[in-house]
């Protein structure tokens, strides 16, 4: 057993095949500074460990927080009768087919433990805003956020429907003024853009991603 989280982190670092912190920091989703704490012996943050779990879902998170049992596991596969429907769909370009049309049938579905919740929805994901922390082609998992107009976690990733029928994956941050939001991408060649709670139709949460099968 590995007995210290900070050291189980250093291995998952060493691991990733990330040349530098820095990188491995963007991948996971936190500020390279909170990484480097942590990896240097200071405790981590909440934010840091749900980061890591949800940016590694191949990792027990029983091994990162405890460091009980494998590091590892069981991988995603395809499966007719457990897990959770993958609709064919990339969701800035079709996911309407899914929200809408309640005939529209899953190609099959993604069995994978840490994601097999009610109301989870996996569908594709196009474009370059969030790499490298989601890349383009990539699977997504979903989950509505029902009253996200009442509270929603900021500094998480969401995919958001807007009521004009933009499409876009972004993190949500604090906005200028109360009624608004800062839609803010991974990509450093990609700008913020602040968007009007009011233009907001659903809100998903964007639980994690994987490579295509």
């Amino acid at each position: 057993m590995v007995n210290s989280i900070n050291e189980r982190i250093r291995i998952l670092f060493s691991k990733s095949g990330e040349k530098s912190i820095r990188q491995y920091a963007i991948k996971i989703g936190v500020a390279p500074t909170t990484l480097n704490e942590c990896i240097k012996g200071a405790e981590p943050k909440y934010t840091l460990l749900n980061r890591i779990i949800s940016g590694e879902p191949s990792i027990s998170s029983k091994w990162l927080l405890t460091g009980e049992g494998d590091m590892e596991t069981e991988l995603p596969r395809i499966s007719y009768s457990t897990g959770r429907p993958y609709y064919n769909v990339d969701f800035i370009g079709g996911f309407d087919l899914v929200m809408n049309d309640q005939t529209y049938a899953p190609e099959y579905n993604i069995d994978f433990a840490p994601y097999n919740k009610d109301g989870v929805v996996w569908c594709n994901i196009t474009g370059r805003s969030m790499e490298p922390e989601i890349n383009s082609g990539d699977i997504i998992a979903l989950k509505e956020v029902r009253q996200w107009n009442e509270f929603i976690a900021i500094d998480e990733v969401y995919a958001i429907v807007t009521k004009n029928d933009l499409r876009t994956v972004k993190r949500i941050k604090k906005g200028s003024t109360e009624g608004k939001y800062l839609l803010v991408p991974t990509n450093p060649n990609f700008s913020p853009q602040e968007i009007d709670k009011k233009m907001i139709d659903r809100v998903y949460a964007v639980l994690g991603c994987m490579k295509r099968f």
